[in-house]
């Protein structure tokens, strides 16, 4: 215990700093994934073969995005966008432009998820909205995404605690967080309590949001 105190008075305002890296990577991922990522998601359901509102090349080229992105290993798909980043930031170093591929990254992943999840809502709610007339977006809105916020809640929170696995990479380009925070002052100073305190740290975090996350789902699953 009194190690830990000690760790916490001499690095307590670089563990700070680190958190706070992360949660801005994070949370930038999180706005990208809500953003761009749930409406790629309905986009290919609505718009693949046999979908409410089929369209082929669409489909053919938001599916390709999503599908592309996520075969890519993160670092290297980190190196891959270096020109794009430099180009639109001026920089590839630092916590902000780090966040850039992540967010690239968590459009694909949760746009997936979403997919899955609108594909699990029954054929029978689709069909009764067409039979009431229902327009695109009343179906999505007043259908499919009323019928499927649940899971939609709960794949958000898999996807974020997928983010946080991924920030921890972003230190190769100066993304700084935790998990750079961990192998710089921990594993490469041989300061190994405090690279253990650090992944407890990170562990402690994304148990809260996995049950934050199951907590909401549960609450607004309303079958």
């Amino acid at each position: 215990m009194n190690e830990i105190i000690e760790i916490f008075t001499r690095d307590g305002d670089k563990i700070v700093k680190a958190l706070g890296e992360t949660g801005f990577m994070v949370g930038a991922a999180i706005l990208a994934a809500v953003l761009l990522g749930l409406p790629l998601g309905t986009l290919i359901y609505l718009s693949r073969p046999g979908g409410p509102a089929q369209r082929r090349g669409l489909w053919v080229l938001a599916d390709g995005y999503v599908t592309v992105v996520r075969s890519f290993p993160f670092l290297l798909f980190i190196v891959f966008l270096i020109p794009v980043t430099r180009l639109v930031f001026g920089t590839t170093f630092g916590t902000v432009a780090a966040s850039f591929p992540l967010c690239f990254v968590a459009v694909a992943i949760y746009a997936r998820l979403v997919e899955q999840i609108l594909l699990e809502v029954p054929s029978g709610i689709t069909q009764a909205a067409a039979s009431m007339g229902a327009t695109t977006p009343q179906l999505v809105f007043r259908f499919l995404f009323v019928e499927a916020r649940s899971g939609l809640v709960y794949a958000l929170t898999s996807a974020t605690i997928t983010f946080i696995s991924y920030s921890t990479v972003l230190g190769v380009v100066g993304g700084g967080g935790v998990g750079d925070f961990a192998m710089r002052y921990g594993y490469q100073e041989y300061d190994f309590a405090l690279m253990y305190i650090t992944i407890a740290l990170i562990i402690a975090i994304v148990l809260v949001l996995q049950f934050g996350g199951r907590r909401v789902s549960r609450a607004l699953d309303k079958r």
